[in-house]
């Protein structure tokens, strides 16, 4: 009895340590292993391929445990960005049928990353950048675009980030 109260008692130490601090290679390892007991083959297709770059950023660095968040960030955003390309060139050609499975790994992937800002949100930050630092016209849009990139970095994209700063600065 005593013995399984101190397993017991091990085991919730353990699963609240997981909780407050998981890894993205434990995430995605549970999730694999969820998808596969749902017969769920698109997730799971997503779901490997996350875990192989993790793998190959570990081996492109070094012999690291585990990757910095923001690297983390960095490669979900790059992967999600593939899918999405993907699917769009797909839906170009009037190929739905394998842009569908795209936009599905895309979503899949998209669970990991941080909340992603609206673009009202966005706009309300670099904003501020602008005003804080006092730039003005198109000069100065690489200057803030770093700015930008740093402030906003894994809430939302690229892409979004450049379309707006060209807006205000224009």
């Amino acid at each position: 009895m005593i013995l399984g109260l101190f397993f017991y008692l091990c085991t919730t130490k353990i699963n609240v340590i997981k909780q407050y601090k998981m890894s993205l290679q434990i995430q995605i390892n549970d999730e694999i292993k969820n998808a596969m007991r749902a017969k769920d083959t698109m997730a799971l297709e997503a779901l490997r391929a996350v875990k192989s770059a993790i793998l190959l950023a570990l081996t492109e660095g070094g012999a690291k445990e585990e990757l910095a968040q923001e690297d983390e960030i960095k490669l979900l955003q790059r992967l999600v960005k593939q899918r999405k390309d993907s699917a769009a060139i797909y839906i170009q050609q009037g190929r739905q049928d394998l842009a569908d499975p795209e936009i599905h790994q895309a979503a899949v992937i998209e669970k990991f990353l941080p909340k992603q800002l609206t673009e009202v949100e966005i706009e309300e930050v670099i904003s501020q950048l602008i005003k804080d630092n006092g730039f003005s016209g198109m000069a100065s849009m690489g200057q803030l675009m770093g700015l930008a990139s740093k402030a906003l970095a894994g809430s939302a994209d690229g892409k979004t980030i450049s379309t707006i700063v060209k807006k205000l600065l224009a």
